[in-house]
């Protein structure tokens, strides 16, 4: 630790880190919109400067490096209105629809003209005239709102390793753009939603279907409902002011109800029943020594990266739909027969983590008698902007139960919004269909906690079980590679694209916190502790949809049902 002086005070910061690290350390706040702790500093935004003596210029806080010597100032006069005309600068040629843009209240741009109290326009700039871009299913890019930050650049290139951004063009022309300027569809995107929680204004948002929702809950002729995901239900806290990891599930039932939702369901039983295919399709591949690791394929984003990247490795995936779609799957089957009408009067709506979601949903073999399975889709933030469109007062709310038939649910299906739950979950029931005996110890320690890469080993009658679970889609090329050239070897790998898996997925609340996401993450084991059922396969529901429909996991029944394929897309890179 070294001394040096901010704002004539003295403070101890770590020698080697940078100006901005060492005062938010030390509890001094100073404005930035290009940097993110995860991320290497490039300085390209200019808000976060300061003046350190014996430098003529201001300097970028986030690429300056501490010395013993320095003095700072943070806020002096000529600080600031260096951050104020950066950020008239910026506001020069952006566009004047806050009032109808999507970030509007939670805009970096827009808070910052506040603090720095930029009340009109005073640099009058060319305005940029670019086309929105929509042909994504999941994200929509608005060129004229970006200010060229880089932080969607550098989040996809340096933690998702996709890079379907960089800067094109040099001077006043300088953009941010797709290979080739293509839309966002036809690019290596694989709809991760990295890139939109990381954007610090409306250049990046969701691709929102509330219209169409609208209509189908308007007709009276159709039948509306609803699922939601594990994790769903300990993030919507966030944006109603609740604790960050609140399990709000009761209170999310009540909302739906009132929103007009007819029947309101948990996923949670489809992960069961993902669950319980996904244990015995490793088992059948450990009994046959083929087509090893088994690759799990519930993340919508790694398969995408996989059909673009990496075909090589689609024989490994697990070819099994992920739990929303089964469960959109049987609602259009097994529900729909129940309420004895027809597929097309029943509309499916999902509230996820994942805006790659929104992709999957129109995937070729997700349909049921030419009808989508999943027929719209909600981030966990644009359902939390629905309530509020209602009018509903989420915090005024009693809780209530969800419906049958797939009210009964496990932790095992749970689990599944964390990184390692997949596998732990999986673990627990391929551990019982081999062995013929419940494990002992349910909770699988080894998989648990916030590392990239978590591996265990459990013993079977029939050799060990050698399983990972890693998050991050970098973490996990970079293991796939050692697999491949034999330092280490697996059974069965789960792969989520979001570090920390779906809890911290693309679709979650923004602005992001690690913070948050502990907390998420912390009550979904705590569900888990305290709930009865803790296996797939004591799943009642789950149980009783194999009795009636599917006769056990890995029949023809079954695969006829929830069956998924992949297939090599070439894409531009």
């Amino acid at each position: 630790m070294i001394k040096i002086e901010v704002n004539k005070k003295m403070i101890s910061v770590e020698r080697g880190e940078t100006i901005l690290s060492a005062l938010k350390n030390n509890g001094i706040k100073v404005p930035t919109l290009c940097s993110m702790s995860e991320l290497s500093p490039t300085g390209a935004c200019r808000m976060c400067v300061v003046e350190v003596e014996g430098y003529d210029n201001l300097v970028p806080a986030c690429s300056f490096r501490v010395e013993e010597w320095m003095k700072i100032r943070t806020h002096s006069a000529r600080v600031l209105n260096a951050r104020k005309t950066n950020v008239e600068l910026l506001l020069s040629n952006h566009p004047d629809d806050c009032l109808y843009c999507e970030r509007n209240g939670n805009c970096e741009l827009q808070k910052l003209s506040e603090d720095l109290n930029v009340r009109n326009r005073t640099i009058q700039g060319q305005k940029c005239n670019f086309k929105l871009d929509t042909s994504s299913k999941g994200i929509v890019r608005d060129p004229a709102k970006c200010i060229l930050c880089g932080r969607c650049v550098r989040v996809c290139e340096e933690i998702v390793g996709v890079a379907a951004f960089d800067f094109e063009r040099r001077g006043e022309q300088l953009r941010i753009a797709t290979a080739l300027s293509e839309p966002l569809a036809f690019s290596s995107c694989i709809e991760c939603g990295m890139c939109v929680i990381s954007c610090p204004t409306g250049a990046l948002i969701d691709h929102t279907q509330f219209q169409e929702i609208d209509t189908s809950l308007d007709d009276p002729e159709i039948i509306v409902a609803i699922q939601y995901t594990p994790e769903v239900v300990v993030s919507i806290a966030e944006e109603f002011g609740f604790r960050p990891g609140t399990e709000l599930k009761g209170i999310l039932n009540s909302a739906l109800r009132k929103i007009g939702f007819d029947y309101i369901f948990e996923t949670s039983c489809g992960g069961d029943v993902y669950v319980m295919e996904q244990a015995a399709e490793l088992a059948t591949r450990l009994k046959r020594s083929e087509k090893i690791p088994m690759i799990t394929s519930r993340c919508a984003a790694w398969v995408n990266y996989v059909e673009a990247f990496r075909p090589e490795l689609m024989s490994n995936l697990v070819p099994v739909r992920s739990p929303h779609q089964i469960t959109g799957k049987l609602i259009k089957t097994w529900f729909t027969s129940k309420l004895k009408t027809k597929k097309h009067r029943i509309h499916s709506v999902l509230i996820t983590n994942c805006t790659a979601a929104k992709q999957e949903a129109t995937r070729p073999d997700y349909y049921t008698d030419h009808t989508q399975d999943v027929d719209f889709v909600l981030t966990t933030r644009e359902m939390a902007r629905l309530i509020r469109l209602n009018g509903i007062d989420f915090q005024e709310l009693e809780p209530e139960p969800a419906d049958g038939p797939f009210h009964a649910v496990s932790s095992a299906g749970k689990l599944l919004a964390t990184c390692g739950g997949e596998a732990e979950a999986t673990l627990r029931t391929v551990y019982r269909e081999m062995n013929k005996k419940e494990l002992q110890d349910a909770r699988l320690s080894k998989l648990r906690g916030h590392r990239d890469v978590k591996e265990v080993t459990i013993p079977s009658q029939k050799g060990e079980i050698r399983v990972a679970a890693v998050s991050g889609l970098k973490s996990a090329l970079s293991l796939l590679d050692e697999v491949v050239s034999g330092k280490r070897h697996y059974d069965m790998i789960e792969v989520m694209v979001c570090k920390d898996g779906c809890i911290n997925g693309g679709g979650q609340p923004i602005p992001p916190s690690q913070p948050a996401v502990k907390a998420r993450t912390r009550n979904i084991y705590e569900m888990d502790k305290n709930e009865s059922v803790k296996s797939a396969h004591k799943n009642k529901a789950a149980l009783k949809i194999y009795e009636e429909l599917a006769r056990s996991p890995g029949s023809d029944e079954s695969r006829e049902l929830f069956l998924a394929s992949f297939e090599h897309k070439k894409v531009l890179k």
